[in-house]
């Protein structure tokens, strides 16, 4: 006879905590009655329901970002069971099954710096994006027109790319994601060649190789592929490094020779 599997009577988790940047960080653990088919996100509800930990003790309710809850926002990234993932789409039944005594652990990402308990400063991967330029240089102000047409060959490759959704897990994974090297991060470098490959976007291709040519670009890669393991939107990221890659060299090249 097959064995049949007793569900838990309870849910214990481990919340890394702090009060603010400057403050020590402490843990607080919660239990709480087991309900099937619950994610982080609603796990984290409950404690905001009840803020009183498993030793009977009142507290507040965690903090963290969300908002989407259908893994579209990116917000809600952080580590859960010691590894990078969406609070959203991380379900209780799978993580208790991960673990030997079945608690869950939950901590704040941990290269950025801490607000609140669960919720970083994620600022950093937008003023990277801010140095490569990554948007369509058009401001709306006035009719240009129809915009040019595309291959739809081009499309299908621009596709998987535009759904990066700014999470920072392929920055929190990657090993060279530091103060140190200043690296940019793969999901910079995929945003750039998606706008290389936009029509309109692609009047800014050479300032945006040029950039990633600099301090903390695309050589500071040490091409671990542990971005495209991670990321939950299954972007091409070490694809698109490659690819990004070939094309900062061409432009050194042709930036040497036009001295």
């Amino acid at each position: 006879m097959a064995e049949t599997k007793v569900a838990p009577k309870t849910i214990r988790v481990e919340v890394k905590r702090q009060a603010t940047p400057e403050a020590a960080a402490f843990v607080e653990k919660f239990e709480f009655p087991y309900r099937s088919g619950m994610n982080i996100t609603s796990l984290l509800g409950e404690i905001a329901m009840a803020p009183i930990t498993s030793e009977g003790k009142q507290t507040t309710a965690v903090t963290y970002d969300s908002n989407c809850l259908e893994e579209i926002c990116g917000s809600c990234a952080m580590l859960i069971n010691g590894k990078a993932r969406m609070a959203c789409s991380a379900l209780v039944d799978k993580l208790m099954a991960e673990t030997k005594d079945g608690t869950i652990s939950l901590a704040p990402l941990s290269k950025f710096p801490v607000v609140r308990d669960l919720a970083v400063d994620r600022s950093v991967l937008f003023e990277n994006l801010k140095k490569v330029q990554a948007w369509v240089p058009i401001d709306g102000s006035y009719d240009l027109g129809p915009g040019p047409r595309q291959f739809p060959q081009i499309q299908e490759e621009r596709y998987p790319l535009s759904n990066c959704i700014s999470c920072t897990i392929c920055m929190e994974v990657c090993p060279q994601f530091n103060e140190a090297t200043g690296f940019v991060g793969a999901a910079t470098i995929a945003q750039a060649k998606l706008f290389n490959m936009d029509p309109a976007g692609a009047v800014l291709k050479e300032e945006r190789l040029r950039a990633l040519a600099g301090d903390g670009g695309i050589q500071e890669c040490g091409f671990a592929q542990n971005c495209v393991q991670a990321c939950p939107k299954q972007l091409p990221l070490t694809e698109a490094i490659s690819d990004m890659g070939r094309d900062v060299f061409v432009q050194q090249v042709k930036d040497f020779f036009a001295r």
